[in-house]
């Protein structure tokens, strides 16, 4: 009896190993999706994932300069100088984190502290990387702080800025407790480095009078233009795009095995019989692929609309993504219906490649948490392009133009995909 099992298993898995769709997807793709999952996580080589981000600087002053050489320093940080209204295009757009502003007086109040002014400085996040957010602010502070830091360890720099304080207070005219406990602070201040001067063989200074105001490393200002231009109404905004395209990706899969299916089980042959050509048979397959496809996405938009208030910027767009979509992952569909003899074959090297294209797109995990080169390796994936789309026209608020390149490419995607499913599809002998 044992052995009779033996041989059953055997039959098993030597019809496994001659499944090559099968033994990939049984034990090539957990290895692939390990070293995905492992790249991502690594950073690719093992330094820490730097955010990316535009700086204005405004203040054009060589204090605001200064800061900017500390934020480019950051291993935190990937800087580039840019101009405002670039800064904004590229973050409303989704092909930057987000962008710092230095506004004007920045380096002066940096350099001053006690003069009752903080610098201030304009933070513009992309809606969709909301976490990102928090991080910017912290540094920012934290780079600010230690340039404040490094005034206490000033004597000359840090008299001069307690007794710019006490001006600014006397010239103001500020009254009551607070003012009051500033104006003893920053004579305490004046004194310390006056001690401090003295101790290292200056001659002391004389003495200020006066206060300060609160003191604050720096004010960061959110901006709410990316809002203004139609930003995402909430999370939810922000997630059906991905949503879609994983129904994209069922039907896709779906109609990929009933196209084999319908060859293994014979179908094809009293097709071919009937008065319909091939070109036609396969033309029906994909016609009815791109249907499902636009359904599905169409109600998943209309439901997120009427139930998480999408509130899409454009419905004529979305039904231009949405189309595109469906060209491009219908040709997707015959042409992974050519990979194999089997359903089960097929099967496998589906959802291997779908799979594949989900997460270089974005489809499971955001493209910004990716290193740089799989970033730049995303480009080959059509469920990028996809999302893209459909965030453009949802709520990125993208003009016509805009929309172009993504649209192009994914009508590219499916007209190639249709061409090669239609060439090397593997017809049943009638």
């Amino acid at each position: 009896m044992m052995s009779t099992v033996l041989a059953m298993a055997a039959k098993d898995l030597r019809l496994l190993v001659r499944d090559r769709g099968g033994l990939f997807f049984t034990l090539a793709f957990p290895f692939l999706v390990a070293i995905f999952f492992g790249s991502i996580f690594s950073g690719g080589s093992g330094e820490p994932r730097q955010l990316q981000i535009l700086v204005v600087d405004e203040d054009g002053s060589e204090g605001s300069s200064l800061f900017v050489e500390s934020l480019d320093r950051s291993e935190a940080l990937s800087v580039e100088l840019s101009s405002r209204v670039e800064a904004v295009e590229q973050v409303r757009r989704g092909k930057s984190v987000a962008y710092v502003a230095l506004l004007p007086g920045f380096g002066a109040s940096l350099s001053h502290p006690f003069a009752g002014s903080p610098p201030r400085a304009e933070l513009g996040v992309d809606p969709a990387r909301g976490a990102e957010a928090g991080i910017l602010q912290g540094l920012l502070t934290q780079f600010a702080a230690e340039r404040l830091q490094d005034a206490f360890g000033d004597p000359s720099g840090l008299q001069e800025n307690a007794r710019s304080g006490l001006q600014a207070i006397e010239l103001s005219g500020a009254t009551g407790p607070q003012a009051e406990g500033l104006k003893r602070l920053l004579t305490e201040v004046d004194r310390f480095a006056t001690t401090q001067d003295t101790a290292d063989g200056q001659e002391p200074r004389s003495g200020g009078q006066g206060g300060g105001f609160k003191l604050e490393p720096i004010r960061i200002e959110k901006a709410s233009i990316i809002v203004a231009k139609n930003g995402p109404p909430n999370a939810y905004a922000i997630s059906f795009p991905q949503g879609i395209l994983w129904g994209i990706l069922g039907c896709t899969a779906a109609f990929g095995l009933s196209l084999v299916s319908e060859r293994t089980s014979g179908t094809l042959v009293r097709l071919q019989s009937a008065p319909i050509g091939r070109g036609q048979i396969l033309l029906g397959k994909a016609l009815a692929c791109f249907f499902a496809c636009s359904v599905v996405s169409v109600a998943l938009v209309i439901f997120g609309t009427l139930a998480f208030g999408l509130a899409p910027s454009s419905w004529g767009k979305v039904a231009v993504a949405i189309a595109c979509a469906a060209m491009a992952f219908s040709g997707i569909m015959m042409f992974l219906a050519t990979l194999g003899k089997t359903e089960r074959a097929v099967s496998g090297v589906a959802w291997a490649s779908l799979l594949i294209m989900a997460m270089l797109g974005g489809g499971m995990i955001p493209l910004f948490v990716m290193p740089g080169w799989m970033q730049t390796l995303s480009n080959i994936s059509p469920v990028k392009w996809s999302i893209l789309a459909m965030e453009g026209a949802l709520w990125r608020g993208f003009g016509w133009d805009e929309m172009l390149l993504p649209c192009v490419v994914l009508l590219l995607v499916g007209s190639v995909g249709l061409l090669l499913g239609t060439k090397l599809f593997r017809w049943p002998n009638a």
